[in-house]
């Protein structure tokens, strides 16, 4: 494997496929590494992904990054933050809707933390995409929350663009490119 390959530990095939586009572009190789990771449960994102990523690290001692990200929500306190994926589960974005009756602020942020590692470091890369919660749920491509989402700049959610459109957007995006300006400069 080259300098310029990564393995990405995770099995969200979408959260792969986001970041493969990305690091494409600065001719980084990304590999998925199909697994799911063990997680804890914590109010901060960067805590969840160092833990998740010592853990994958522990099984394979290749350059890897994981990701962990949620939507936080102002009219909410933040609900439901790093507990996205396990409200989206439960809940989905209908619920959340419901919850949003009556809400007059839809203000909402995307939030995500990348961590990489390889034998001798340790990094975490933050990216925060700040939008609007849609009345609605609006397009079919994305995940997650993608259809309630409209982050600053659009009027479209982020499940009514296509990949190489929301990455111009997107948290998860913005984590990465903070990641690869790291990577290139440094390893």
């Amino acid at each position: 494997m080259s300098n310029r390959s990564l393995y990405f530990v995770t099995s969200n095939k979408h959260k792969f496929h986001e970041a493969k586009d990305i690091l494409e572009n600065y001719n980084i190789k990304l590999r998925m590494v199909n697994r799911k990771i063990e997680e804890i449960q914590s109010d901060d994102l960067r805590k969840i992904a160092l833990h998740s990523l010592k853990s994958a690290f522990t099984i394979n001692k290749f350059p890897m990054i994981v990701e962990d990200a949620g939507l936080f929500i102002k009219a909410l306190n933040g609900f439901p933050g790093p507990y996205s994926s396990y409200v989206y589960k439960t809940l989905g974005s209908d619920g959340i809707i419901k919850l949003m009756i009556g809400k007059d602020d839809r203000d909402a942020e995307f939030r995500s933390v990348v961590a990489f590692s390889n034998s001798s470091i340790i990094k975490t890369f933050k990216g925060i995409v700040k939008g609007k919660i849609a009345i609605k749920p609006r397009g079919k491509l994305g995940f997650g929350f993608d259809p309630l989402f409209v982050p600053r700049g659009s009027k479209r959610t982020f499940a009514e663009m296509v990949l190489e459109e929301k990455n111009k957007y997107s948290h998860r995006a913005l984590a990465l490119k903070k990641f690869i300006r790291w990577f290139v400069r440094n390893l």
